[in-house]
C-alpha cells in the first residue's frame, strides 16, 4: 500500500523534471526527426522502385517473363546511393547530438572570419571549419567582388575596396547570399548560377538540399568534387546557411582589421576573427611557384642576377607586410571593441601541431571540435611526400612548413628580411644572417608563440 501511495508522487516529480527540460531541444529533435524520416522514406521508396523497374524493363525488352533477380547495374547504383544516404543520415544524427549537448541548448550562433593573405595556408586551416557539420562554410566569396569592382589607382583605392568587402562580408555572415548576385558574372538567372567561385570547397554547398540533380548540357565552371550537382540555387544555399548553427568564412581580401569594427559591434553577429600569418620569406617562395608569371623578374634576378628588381616591387612587398603588421598590432592592443574576439595564429605553429592548434582555434571561437574534424586533420597532415600539389590541402605538414628555406637564394631572403623586418619581429620570425643559417635545419627560424596572441 505504501508503494502505491508513493507512485503518484514519483510520477509528479518525473513530469516536473521533464517540463524543466528545454522546450527547444524537444522541438528540435521532433522537427529534425520528421525531416530525416521523411527523406529516408522517400529515398528508400525510390530505390525500391528502381530495383523493381530494372528487371521489368529488361524483361519487356527481351519479351520474356520478369526475373526475380534485379539488374546488376541498377542494383549497384541503388546500393551506392543507399550507402551515401546512410552516411548522410549518420552525419545528421551526430549534428543533432552536438546541438542537444548541455540539456538541449545548442549554444549561441557563432560567426568566424579567417583573415589571411595568399599562400599563408588559409585553405588548409579553413578546412578545419569546413569539416565541422554544424558550420556553414564559404571559401573566398569575395573573389567575385574583386573581379567585378574596379577602383581608381591611388590611396583611396584600398579604403574603397575595404568598405565594399566589409559590407558584402556582413551580408554573407547574415546568410544574405543574394548579395553575391551583384558580382557574379554572368549574372545569375532565377537565382541559379554555375559560376560561384570554388563551390566545391564548401561542403555546405555540395550537400542536400543545396545539391540539386545535375542538369545536362550545363557547364559547371566550379563544380562539387564528390558528387554531381546542378547549378547552385542561391535561395537554397541561403536557407541552408540559416539552418546551420554557425557560419565561417575564409578570405584573403580583407587586411585592414579596423574596418571590421562595425561587424564586431553588430548585435546580430557574434564575430570571432582569426588572423593567420606566415613567414614572409616562405610566402614569397610559395607565390613564386603558384603565380609564376607575376614573379618572373624576381626569379631572373634571384637565379641569374639579371633584370634588377624594381623599387616598386620591393615597395609592394613592404606594403603587404606593413598592412598585416598594423592589423595584428591593433588586435594585440586589445581595444574594447575587439577584446575576446581576435586571435593571431602562425601557420608554422599549425603545421607543427595541427590538432592542438585546431583545438585552440575552436575553443577561442566557442565551437566544439568534432571527431570528423580530428579525423580529417589526421588524414591530411600525414600525406606522402610526393602527393603535395600547389593548391593541395593534403600535406605532410610537419615536414613541409619550412621546406622553402632549402631552395631560396640567400640574397632573396635578405630582400624580404629588409622589407618585412618589423612584421617578422612582431610575429617571432628570426632573421637569417648567412646562407648557412638559412639552409641549416637545426637553426630554428621560429620563436615560441606568445600566449598574449589570443585576445
Amino acid at each position: 500500500m505504501e508503494i502505491r501511495r508513493a507512485l503518484p508522487q514519483d510520477i509528479r516529480e518525473l513530469l516536473h523534471c521533464l517540463k524543466m527540460r528545454s522546450k527547444y531541444a524537444v522541438l528540435l529533435v521532433f522537427v529534425l526527426s520528421l525531416v530525416i524520416i521523411e527523406k529516408e522514406n522517400n529515398f528508400i521508396s525510390r530505390v525500391s522502385d528502381k530495383l523493381k523497374q530494372a528487371p521489368q524493363a529488361l524483361a519487356e525488352a527481351n519479351g520474356t517473363e520478369v526475373s526475380p533477380a534485379p539488374a546488376k547495374n541498377g542494383s549497384l547504383a541503388s546500393l551506392q546511393e543507399l550507402d551515401a544516404a546512410f552516411s548522410q543520415l549518420r552525419s545528421h544524427l551526430y549534428n543533432i547530438t552536438l546541438q542537444l549537448a548541455g540539456d538541449g541548448d545548442p549554444g549561441p550562433r557563432r560567426h568566424v572570419l579567417l583573415m589571411a593573405t595568399t599562400r599563408t595556408g588559409s585553405s588548409f586551416v579553413g578546412e578545419f571549419f569546413n569539416q565541422q557539420g554544424s558550420i556553414f562554410y564559404l571559401f573566398e566569396p569575395l573573389w567575385h567582388v574583386e573581379k567585378t569592382v574596379t577602383f581608381l589607382p591611388g590611396g583611396a583605392s584600398a579604403v574603397g575596396s575595404a568598405l565594399v568587402y566589409r559590407d558584402v562580408l556582413k551580408q554573407l555572415l547574415l546568410c544574405d547570399l543574394y548579395i553575391l548576385e551583384n558580382f557574379i558574372s554572368p549574372v545569375p538567372e532565377g537565382h541559379l548560377t554555375p559560376f560561384l567561385f570554388r563551390r566545391g570547397s564548401s561542403h555546405s554547398l555540395c550537400e542536400e538540399p543545396v545539391c540539386t540533380p545535375s542538369t545536362k548540357k550545363v557547364f559547371e565552371k566550379y563544380y562539387c568534387k564528390n558528387r554531381r550537382c546542378g547549378p547552385l540555387n542561391i535561395t537554397l544555399a541561403a536557407e541552408a546557411c540559416r539552418r546551420k548553427q554557425h557560419v565561417a568564412l575564409k578570405t584573403v581580401r580583407i587586411r585592414q582589421l579596423e574596418f571590421l569594427q562595425p561587424l564586431v559591434e553588430d548585435p546580430r553577429l557574434d564575430l570571432r576573427i582569426i588572423q593567420l600569418v606566415r613567414d614572409p620569406r616562405a610566402v614569397l617562395a610559395s607565390r613564386m611557384v603558384a603565380f609564376s608569371g607575376k614573379y618572373e623578374t624576381w626569379k631572373k634576378w634571384a637565379s641569374e642576377g639579371e633584370a634588377p628588381l624594381r623599387e616598386e616591387e620591393v615597395q609592394r612587398l613592404r606594403g603587404n607586410c606593413e598592412s598585416i603588421r598594423v592589423s595584428a598590432e591593433l588586435g594585440l592592443r586589445r581595444p574594447g571593441w575587439l577584446r575576446g574576439r581576435y586571435m593571431l595564429v602562425r601557420y608554422e605553429d599549425v603545421a607543427r601541431a595541427p590538432l592542438q592548434k585546431a583545438r585552440e582555434m575552436f575553443r577561442f571561437a566557442g565551437l566544439p571540435l568534432t571527431p570528423q574534424v580530428e579525423e580529417w586533420i589526421g588524414k591530411n597532415t600525414q600525406a606522402p611526400r610526393d602527393g603535395n600539389g600547389v593548391y593541395s590541402t593534403c600535406k605532410n605538414s610537419s615536414e613541409q612548413f619550412d621546406k622553402w628555406r632549402f631552395g631560396m637564394p640567400f640574397k632573396l631572403a635578405q630582400v624580404v628580411q629588409d622589407a618585412c623586418r618589423p612584421a617578422m619581429q612582431l610575429f617571432g620570425y628570426k632573421l637569417a644572417g648567412s646562407p648557412e643559417a638559412l639552409a641549416n635545419r637545426s637553426f630554428s627560424l621560429l620563436e615560441e608563440a606568445q600566449p598574449a596572441w589570443v585576445t
